[in-house]
């Protein structure tokens, strides 16, 4: 399934153009899970396991920086992405898909190349129906594609017990748009975007 370097995007951004800051965070989350830098806090919380080993470079890794350096005490996915730093991040992520040409500063939303390379990579990677056979970058992908639908089949333990869907992380229904379909743009909010 490896592959997003097709397009350029890693999955952050990816996740961020399908599904907004909240999407993003919860790949970021996901990325330092699956190294062993973060795990299940009090019920619904994520909080630092290990050290952030790992990737030093490449598209998002401020944003995993930024989440793992913000666990200073357990958070949900919501208060984890209102953090600071996390939302610094969150608007250098966005800065770099405006800078791509894959969104519009204002009013924010998607662009037709990122609208073609979204539907581009669905179209290349299914969602999937286990864990089988997928390497990490692999279940990066598929959460950043597919959301909430990827994360329970994949990490349905980690996903459950840290809050990552549900009351806690919210279902993911996608930015909100306005003016309807695909065209419309991200639901502006003082910090940056509603998810």
């Amino acid at each position: 399934m490896s592959g997003s370097a097709a397009v350029g995007l890693g999955p952050q951004t990816v996740a961020l153009l399908r599904g907004g800051p909240r999407a993003a965070v919860k790949v970021a989350v996901l990325a330092l899970h699956l190294r062993g830098a973060v795990a299940v806090g009090r019920p619904g919380t994520v909080r630092v396991s290990g050290p952030a080993v790992g990737r030093s470079s490449g598209p998002g890794i401020a944003l995993e920086r930024a989440v793992y350096g913000s666990l200073y005490n357990p958070a949900a996915i919501r208060e984890l992405t209102e953090r600071p730093r996390v939302r610094r991040a969150l608007a250098e992520l966005r800065g770099e898909a405006v800078a791509a040409g894959l969104l519009r500063r204002l009013p924010p939303h998607r662009t037709r190349a990122a609208r073609h390379a979204l539907r581009e990579l669905r179209a290349s990677f299914p969602p999937p129906a286990g864990p089988e056979g997928l390497s990490p970058a692999d279940v990066l992908l598929a959460v950043a594609l597919h959301g909430d639908t990827a994360l329970t089949v994949l990490v349905p333990r980690f996903t459950g017990a840290a809050g990552l869907t549900g009351r806690g992380g919210r279902q993911e229904r996608g930015p909100s748009w306005s003016g309807g379909g695909e065209g419309g743009g991200f639901t502006g909010c003082a910090g940056g975007w509603e998810a």
